[in-house]
């Protein structure tokens, strides 16, 4: 992704140019910020390979044509002749190194920085402004006593240095300037308003860490000797600097006034407007009124099918690309205005999809790259294409030696790269990527975003769309596809639809989720490009908003080396001694509003208001100024300084509250999706703005202030639960005495002892209002819900009614209660829930008890449906990289020996049970494909839930009630959650729901062809009484004879049964694939369908050959 503060590295070269050798690597944790220069001739491809390109469009004329019509709207006259303003909506900045521009500044010469700004005019055109005269600089503290001729031997000095760790570079000059300004360090309370600092400014940003590095070392002062600094703003990132200079938050508008901007001689971008500029011309409008509106951005959503071997997933260096699905869609349309797939060799019609049949991949590839140029979309999406399908395009290109293809970005000839990245960050963990840097355009992968906004049980495109738009489409699986590639049209086609669901999906969740809004706004708000948001962590959008007030103050903010782990821990919140047990009576839930921040804001905690030990001492701090922590901590009231961190804060939640008031008033659709985006990515920032003053590796970690706030929160949490306990009471005159049966982070949840909701509702409002008033403001104590009734099954597991009005219910709410994890069968969520639905919704507690027992004797009893015991787990690398032999890992590999083709591969997730197998044998040679199960009658094997369930649940202590123990051992581990919701309302669960008459059984042998069972021969036995036949009979026996016909029909209607079973799951999964005139193909292991509808097909199949043997 393109971005100034990754820039891609320049394709290699035979000689490569001194800049490329300088080049440093940028690091991929989120905190290591590092500008990389890229020359803007290193992008370029050569003359050469431009002709083969140029003659290869003139044998593809056709074909431009026929994509013509996809083109943007015409430029007007008043654009052509620049007449007017150009106003536009930036979508993603970024920078190259190239020439001065002469005209612009006639005093600059040499290699210099230029911002690329892109973005889209509100008539829908694309826009590429190039900004000049921008320079990368930083600070450091001035010494004392330093002079004009001082300064000017320091950048003597300085220069020398830098030439000497440069000596290849081109460059005519590093250092440009060093000017005397007046600023303060962000860092602790000082009394003076401001300090000397010397602004350094370096030709190149990569010459800001050069530089850095030069002055940590230390250099050599007259009268100073070898003296080292501490830089200021040193590890800001260019482009980010840029925005914040100039006033300009990601996705907002921006206008260059006519006349203020020139045509670029040599148009080097794809986009319909093109110029250059100086920064200084450029109005940043407030994303405000008109200007908080959306720009018609053009959504491309692609995905690409490969025709991968037998027995291999597909690799971009042997298995051809045969189709790519393409939806356009503009911002803000509900229907996408092209659909079109295009596919290798033909494909029959598919309605309202203009299908693009070739004989080539060549020309297949060489199609889409047309397509990509005529479109020119400003956001690509999709399901995972960042690390599989633009990759593979790519790298498939290049095996094919189609040097022409990857020009996919909006600057002419620039070639896309793809390189591996690590993303790294504590609150979203490290995942490993790709990364393809498509110049001008935005990469929003939905995969990656719901990784990071949402904690489900499976990311698969299938569970996902499942869960946001109760919609699934065909899992086609990898190893058939080549199958229906080299089918005939039609089967084709039927890969096109699966293709071309697979496009609509991403789109489909892009919508229903609102991401473009909220991730505009979320740029907005805090001040970083769009892509910011997708490719780092949190720290940097807090540090946006914390250089840009900081600026305002004339601050500075210190570049602190990375300490890690060595600062040390500090507590955390406090969460008080849950009392479990099943409430009958309402619960009131008294929360703080916005509690963090809002600590923040009292007490005044900011860097600049921290005062260190030291000062304490000297400055004499008049004792009503400050405020002491309960951590120990000192910071100064606002009345002798005002925090930075407070007033963002202030900004930020007065901001919320004009959005969600804005928001009630909205009538138009468009603008409430725009205004919800903004009041929840204002309540986001401002959550995150006290997580990163406790990252310890971080930007500007300062433990003092977070921990100050979380022991501000303890000890108000305690002050709460005090206040309510000895205000509520029956001898202050209220009916009952109040109890506070749990609290956590923010919360507090009491039992006032009344009946009814709406008396618990109004107690709930004056404790709120009550404790709120002993607070120091803003900190505010609301009421927000009741439960009723409330399952507290203990710290951070609960489960109730919730309820906002008196008359009836919102929704069932559950916390920490385990209704889906990957890890676990679906039986266990199916109990979970209808155990909650009863105890809860229908105040059914016997009802709930015997459901359990029902669905214990379903199991024991063989009458479960397989589909309920599939457990799954994702494949995350091979067999050979695990330390440990895990079940899933064998199975994969025992089912690659048994066929290639159908194996899990990398990536995929497993599903298996555990199976009955000899005595001694390993848990993970008794894991097992669940088809291979069915087909095969294998009963499961209790004891591994025993040893690796049970022993680790605590539940060793029940087993001597349970007579049929080896048999019941298979469902405990399943009813470990159950157990959990059950024991704070029954007495001894364990033994009212293991133990009685539901727990009988019936024992499947194991089927066997090993030792005497290879001599053994099957014999028929009579279908009435199951008494072995002799050699003349084929059905009945000699006793049965006379049941001839009763026996008979009971076959049929066996049969009919089944066949009626399984034609239902049959028109349910054809209903699925959106088709009831085509084969069933679906293989997705995580629907249990899919398993009812394999179960269903072999009984049916066995219930025939048992008619087959009637002979009339």
């Amino acid at each position: 992704m393109s971005s100034g503060g990754r820039k891609r590295p320049a394709p290699p070269t035979s000689h490569p140019s001194p800049a490329t050798q300088a080049k440093t690597q940028a690091l991929s944790q989120e905190d290591d910020f590092v500008d990389e220069d890229v020359f803007l001739n290193e992008t370029l491809i050569t003359e050469d390979e431009e002709s083969l390109i140029l003659h290869d469009i003139e044998e593809r004329q056709a074909l431009a044509n026929r994509l013509s019509k996809w083109t943007r709207p015409p430029l007007s006259s008043d654009y052509v002749s620049q007449s007017c303003s150009v106003l536009f909506q930036q979508l993603e900045i970024d920078y190259v190194i190239g020439e001065s521009h002469k005209e612009l500044m006639p005093n600059s010469s040499g290699p210099a920085a230029i911002i690329r700004i892109f973005g889209v005019t509100k008539e829908g055109h694309s826009v590429c402004c190039n900004v000049h005269g921008f320079e990368p600089y930083f600070y450091i503290s001035c010494p004392p006593g330093m002079g004009p001729d001082d300064i000017s031997h320091f950048h003597q000095t300085l220069e020398g240095r830098m030439r000497e760790a440069n000596r290849n570079s081109n460059v005519g000059k590093f250092v440009r300037r060093i000017e005397l300004v007046q600023r303060r360090s962000i860092m602790y309370y000082q009394q003076s308003s401001s300090h000397p600092f010397l602004k350094i400014v370096v030709a190149l940003p990569t010459m800001v860490a050069s530089c850095r590095g030069i002055l940590d070392r230390g250099i050599q002062l007259n009268g100073l000797g070898m003296k080292s600094f501490m830089t200021y703003e040193s590890n800001v990132l260019f482009a980010l600097r840029f925005m914040i200079d100039c006033n300009i938050v990601g996705g907002n508008w921006i206008e260059i006034p006519a006349g203020k901007y020139k045509k670029t001689a040599r148009s080097l971008s794809n986009c319909q407007l093109e110029f250059d500029c100086l920064y200084s011309e450029l109005i940043s409008h407030a994303p405000e009124g008109e200007y908080s509106k959306m720009a018609p951005f053009r959504i491309l959503s692609f995905d690409i099918e490969c025709a991968g071997r037998k027995g291999h997933f597909p690799e971009p260096t042997h298995d051809p690309v045969i189709q790519i699905a393409n939806l356009v869609t503009l911002q803000g349309e509900d229907q996408p205005f092209i659909r079109n797939v295009m596919t290798l060799n033909s494909c029959s019609p598919i309605v309202g999809v203009d299908v693009m049949s070739f004989d080539t991949e060549r020309e297949v590839l060489l199609a889409w790259r047309d397509f990509i140029h005529e479109v020119d979309p400003d956001i690509i999406i999709g399901y995972n294409i960042c690390k599989f399908d633009l990759p593979y395009l790519i790298e498939r290109a290049q095996a094919l030696k189609i040097a022409e293809f990857p020009i996919l970005g909006r600057i002419r000839n620039s070639r896309v790269r793809v390189k591996d990245t690590t993303f790294s960050s504590r609150q979203y963990g490290t995942r490993e990527s790709k990364e393809v840097a498509v110049e001008g355009r935005v990469q929003f992968d939905l995969l990656q975003v719901m990784q990071r906004d949402y904690k489900l049980s499976s990311y698969s495109l299938n569970s996902v769309s499942a869960h946001f738009l109760s919609e699934q489409k065909e899992d086609v699986h990898h190893s058939i596809i080549s199958d229906l590639q080299n089918g005939n049209a039609e089967t084709r086609r039927r890969l096109a639809v699966y293709c071309l669901k697979d496009a609509y999906l991403p789109q489909r969740l892009l919508d229903k989720l609102m991401f473009i809004y909220n991730y505009v706004e979320m740029a907005r708000v805090t001040g970083v490009p769009i892509s910011f948001l997708l490719a780092r962590g949190q720290s940097i959008k807090v540090l946006s908003q914390l250089l840009r007030k900081a600026k305002q103050k004339n601050l500075v903010l210190p570049n602190v080396k990375q300490a890690g782990s060595e600062q040390g821990t500090y507590e955390g919140a406090t969460v008080l001694e849950a009392r479990a047990g099943f409430y009958e009576k309402p619960i009131a839930t008294l929360d703080f509003a916005s509690l963090y921040p809002s600590i923040m804001m009292a007490y005044n905690l900011c860097y600049c208001t921290l005062v260190t030990p030291e000062d304490v001492r000297k400055l004499n701090l008049p004792p009503e100024s400050v405020n002491k922590t309960p951590s120990g901590e000192t910071f100064v009231k606002s009345n002798l300084q005002k925090g930075i961190l407070p007033e963002i804060l202030e900004e930020l939640l007065a901001a919320r509250k004009r959005a969600k008031a804005d928001l009630k008033e909205a009538k138009d659709p468009l603008e409430k999706a725009v205004l919800d985006g903004r009041q929840l990515a204002l309540k986001i920032s401002a959550n995150s703005v006290y997580g990163f003053t406790g990252a310890t590796i971080g930007q500007l970690p300062c433990l003092e202030i977070s921990s100050s706030v979380t022991s501000y929160g303890r000890q108000m949490i305690e002050h709460t639960k005090k206040l309510v306990e000895d205000k509520f009471t029956t001898l202050n005159g209220y009916e009952h005495t109040a109890e506070v049966i749990y609290g956590d982070t923010d919360s507090v949840m009491v039992q006032f002892g009344v009946s009814t909701v709406e008396e618990a509702m109004n107690l709930g409002r004056e404790a709120a209002d009550y404790i709120s008033g002993t607070f120091t403001k803003p900190i505010k104590l609301e009421f927000e819900k009741v439960y009723f009734p409330y399952l507290l099954i203990s710290k951070k597991r609960y489960a109730g009614l919730f309820w906002t009005k008196p008359d009836n219910f919102d929704k069932m709410d559950t916390k920490g209660i385990e209704t889906v994890r990957r890890d676990n069968c679906l039986l266990v969520k199916n109990l979970v829930n209808d155990c909650l639905h009863k105890i809860l919704i229908d105040r059914d507690i016997p009802g709930a008890v015997q459901y359990v027992k029902n669905a214990i004797s379903d199991l024991l009893m063989n009458r479960m449906d397989l589909s309920l015991l599939v457990i799954t787990k994702g494949l995350t690398k091979t067999g050979d990289d695990y330390e440990v032999k895990a079940a899933h890992v064998e199975l994969a590999e025992r089912m690659r020996k048994r066929d290639a083709a159908t194996a899990p591969n990398v990536g995929d997730r497993v599903p298996y049970v555990i199976i009955k197998a000899a005595k001694g044998a390993k848990a993970y040679e008794r894991s097992e494909d669940p088809i291979y199960v069915l087909e095969n009658n294998i009963p499961i094997d209790p004891q591994y839930y025993l040893e690796n369930q049970i022993s680790k649940v605590g539940l060793i202590s029940v087993l001597h009630f349970l007579r049929y123990l080896k048999f019941l051992i298979l469902i405990i581990f399943m009813l470990q959650p159950i157990l959990r919701i059950f024991e704070p309302i029954l007495k001894n669960a364990s033994k009212e729901l293991l133990h009685g008459s539901h727990t009988r059984s019936i024992s499947i042998s194991t089927p066997s062809n090993s030792g005497i069972m290879k001599f053994a021969k099957k014999q028929l036995t009579c279908i009435g009484c199951k008494a072995l036949l002799s050699k003349g009979n084929h059905t009945l026996c000699s006793h049965c004879k006379g049941r001839e016909a009763e026996l008979y029909c009971k076959t049929v209607t066996h049969v009919s049964e089944l066949e009626m079973l399984f034609g239902r799951l049959w028109t349910q999964c054809q209903e699925c694939q959106g088709s009831l005139h085509q084969d069933v193909l679906c293989t997705s292991r995580d629907c249990p369908i899919f398993y009812r509808r394999k179960k269903a097909q072999k009984d049916m199949a066995e219930a025939k050959l048992q008619l087959d043997r009637w002979n009339f």
